[in-house]
């Protein structure tokens, strides 16, 4: 019996990419849950100026107080007395969030800070004000 030589072609060495791709996919779905999103408080304001400011890591509850003495969280306009209850809710789904007041430069001082005593009435004790840079 003679032996027949395999050709070239048929024996072309092939990469299974399947693996490669389930690695991919489970990084994806890894860095898609992992994010935290920004959520912007909804108010467009000044920011007052302070030359001691320094950048603080992204808090995850924001709250917005506009010169007109609107509040403003998660994009929806809420009374004083409802900021504490909507921080108790926001942190039951993020226990270890902390709050960054964005208060326009022109807003009653009062106004700041019985936001932030309602906030510090929720259980929060990590507050940050926003402030620009010089």
């Amino acid at each position: 019996m003679a032996r027949r030589k395999h050709s070239s072609v048929e024996e072309e060495a092939q990469i299974d990419m399947t693996p490669m791709l389930d690695i991919v996919f489970i990084m994806l779905i890894f860095f898609i849950v992992t994010t935290s999103f920004v959520k912007p408080s909804g108010l467009d304001y000044n920011k007052p100026e302070a030359s001691t400011a320094t950048k603080k890591p992204s808090a995850n509850i924001f709250i917005g107080v506009s010169k007109t003495g609107t509040i403003m969280m998660e994009n929806r306009l809420v009374d004083i007395e409802r900021v504490t209850a909507n921080v108790e809710r926001m942190l039951a789904e993020a226990p270890e969030a902390a709050v960054l007041i964005q208060a326009d430069k022109d807003a009653k001082h009062g106004l700041v800070i019985k936001v932030m005593d309602s906030v510090k009435k929720a259980g929060v004790d990590k507050i940050s004000v926003s402030a620009g840079k010089d």
